[in-house]
């Protein structure tokens, strides 16, 4: 008969030998987002760069009745399906959903992505222990849809008052939006700009003038707020084809409005739906202007940073945007837009037409050469160095 040692006497784990430890296990992430995660470029890149860091990542979002099979990343995907898809019974299933499925994981540390996600992901880390990281991607208390409803607001408002404060790491995409939450909460925002990777695919010379038989480019949502209605009411006005890819909560109601003006028959305004990010690189670097109009309907507008600005920028497009405190800042250091003080059509129609084939050539040329000297400047590659940073300090303090 086999003795026993005292180890497995007393039913202890045993040592490895010296030598023979087995590899350290990666810290595990996981982020949360309500997002179809195909399209959300901003946490593919969050992601994509802490998995090539040694992290081992979930991200987890939500799945549409008409969602394409994810897309192979390098790291975890999970989406999940809800009957509701809007309102408050879309916040309340998804938040449910969500708990239910963070309970049955592990994790090192969890990463909420805005409030929507937020109170599931706070109470999975307080009941294991671990460290609640808070990514704001807006001002969620002073978007459109939450600003037009005040019962609405003071609800996410006191999320907001209890989530923020509990985080052991917060951080946002610009400048003007962390100073203003260090100011609603005193504790301290890192910066990690919503800036596209850069790719090695160089741009050929800015041409002298806009190309003939370009078109105008909207890339995002179609929500509330984005100047679409007004930019769909200048367009009888302007010298160009308008191609807009997105869907959003105006999707229909933008269609309705082009079709009534005439705009689809004609062929001057194309809707293209959800387009995977690779392909909305290909189509961005063929447009001729880019347009990003926002309304000041709340401080997450008026301090937004869009990912689109970057965009354009990348592909050497110039381009036409709101004048607002963050692009003013990067315009005024590398000029490569156009800034609009208001709305109007008629606003949007001059601005438009100046950059358009018969119009301000020299500009044209002077804004696409600016973009292409300013791309290696204003890129992920600088920005994933700042997460990194903010993510190993976290774990050397925390783990």
């Amino acid at each position: 008969m086999k003795c026993l040692n005292w180890r497995q006497f007393l039913n202890l784990p045993s040592f490895p030998a010296p030598g023979n430890s087995p590899p350290p296990v990666p810290p595990r992430l996981i982020f949360t987002v309500t997002t179809d995660l195909n399209y959300d470029q901003r946490m593919q890149r969050i992601c994509g760069s802490l998995a090539a860091a040694g992290y081992d990542v979930l991200l987890v979002g939500r799945e549409w009745a008409g969602s394409r099979p994810l897309t192979a990343r390098p790291y975890r995907q999970h989406r999940l399906r809800c009957r509701c898809h809007r309102g408050k019974l879309f916040y309340l299933e998804f938040n449910l959903r969500l708990l239910l499925f963070l309970l049955a994981r592990r994790a090192t540390a969890w990463c909420a992505i805005d409030l929507d996600t937020a109170l599931p992901v706070w109470l999975r880390a307080r009941l294991g222990g671990q460290p609640f990281i808070y990514d704001a991607h807006e001002l969620f208390t002073e978007v459109p849809e939450v600003v037009a409803r005040p019962r609405v607001q003071r609800l996410w408002r006191r999320i907001e008052n209890f989530i923020v404060p509990r985080a052991a790491l917060a951080y946002t995409v610009g400048p003007a939006l962390a100073r203003l939450f260090e100011q609603r909460h005193g504790r301290p925002f890192a910066v990690v700009r919503n800036i596209s990777r850069l790719t090695e695919q160089e741009l050929p010379p800015a041409p002298a003038a806009a190309p003939a038989g370009g078109f105008i480019l909207y890339q995002g949502a179609l929500n509330a707020g984005r100047g679409l209605e007004e930019l769909l009411a200048a367009m009888p006005q302007v010298n160009g084809r308008l191609v807009l890819c997105g869907e959003g909560d105006l999707s229909e109601s933008l269609r309705e409005q082009a079709g009534a003006l005439g705009l689809l028959a004609s062929g001057q305004v194309e809707f293209r739906g959800f387009v995977l990010p690779q392909e909305l690189a290909e189509l961005t670097r063929q447009a001729t202007v880019g347009v990003n109009l926002l309304r000041n309907l709340g401080l997450s507008y008026y301090y937004s940073l869009a990912n689109k600005f970057f965009d354009y920028l990348h592909a050497g497009v110039p381009q036409i945007v709101t004048d607002f405190p963050e692009y003013r800042a990067l315009n005024e250091q590398y000029d490569v837009a156009d800034l609009v003080a208001d709305l109007a059509p008629a606003t949007l129609a001059a601005a438009l037409n100046r950059l358009l084939p018969g119009g301000n050539a020299a500009r044209y040329h002077q804004l696409a050469a600016n973009a292409r000297r300013a791309r290696p400047l204003l890129s992920w590659q600088h920005e994933e160095q700042q997460l990194l940073r903010i993510y190993k300090e976290l774990t050397r303090t925390s783990f």
